[in-house]
């Protein structure tokens, strides 16, 4: 499954956060959105996702126009989104987490007691729990894991619900190095079967994860090319990186 942006454009009162962007992501092409703070990275995902609409452009989801769907029905079609804050309940069990995640996908799906039935949402919590190497933690309240496990979780509650494509905003925020690297290793594997779209600040993890990079400034596109590209750009360096030639 694929999801364009064609001439995305979003304004707030006299501030224009998004100008005129367009990106196509594709299974096995990751997609990484880099730029400083207030370039218009989160606004983006949050078009992407439905959770605001876009003044002008389009957004095609598989070649279908999705501009006018709301975020529950974009959900169901097929996008997963993860958010910068965590989005747990953090008395619930890691299991219950997913649970309520793949719950959400079924048409007709309210906020209920975990039951026993409906035992493929049980099902797919289990999977996403197995792909992000948190079975062993099934059982354990979501407040009682790590920091990275939590952000693992994130991760899983998103594939629990059996997107096609998915949008991480900045999924290694306040993660160190040891933490860092599974979350990394599970984003290029799932790199492979879903059309992903990462916003994260972390270079050395954009550079291991991306196949296609989009350079964002003042909500526009400075620059869109594969990691050597930008990381070698003068203009980016300049914009972004901070360094000189």
């Amino acid at each position: 499954m694929t999801l364009e942006a064609r001439g995305l454009s979003r304004r707030f009162g006299g501030l224009l956060a998004v100008a005129d962007v367009s990106l196509r992501l594709r299974p096995g092409v990751p997609h990484a959105v880099i730029g400083p703070n207030g370039a218009g990275k989160s606004t983006l995902i949050n078009l992407l996702g439905g959770a605001i609409r876009a003044d002008s452009g389009a957004i095609l989801l598989n070649g279908a126009d999705v501009t006018a769907a709301p975020d529950w029905r974009r959900a169901r079609a097929g996008i997963g989104r993860s958010f910068q804050r965590a989005n747990l309940f953090p008395d619930l069990s890691v299991l219950e987490n997913a649970r309520l995640a793949a719950q959400a996908s079924l048409p007709g799906w309210r906020l209920t007691a975990l039951a026993k039935e409906e035992s493929g949402t049980w099902d797919q919590a289990w999977a996403a729990l197995d792909r992000t190497g948190l079975t062993g933690f099934a059982a354990h309240p979501a407040a009682a894991i790590s920091h990275g496990q939590r952000r693992l979780l994130e991760i899983a509650a998103v594939l629990a619900a059996l997107p096609s494509v998915l949008l991480f905003d900045e999924p290694l925020a306040g993660l160190g190095p040891e933490e860092t690297a599974p979350v990394v290793a599970l984003l290029r594997d799932l790199a492979a079967t879903h059309a992903l779209l990462l916003v994260e600040h972390d270079m050395d993890a954009v550079f291991a994860i991306a196949a296609e990079v989009t350079v964002m400034v003042d909500g526009g596109v400075l620059e869109t090319g594969t990691p050597e590209a930008i990381r070698t750009s003068a203009a980016v360096r300049d914009a972004y990186l901070g360094h000189r030639a």
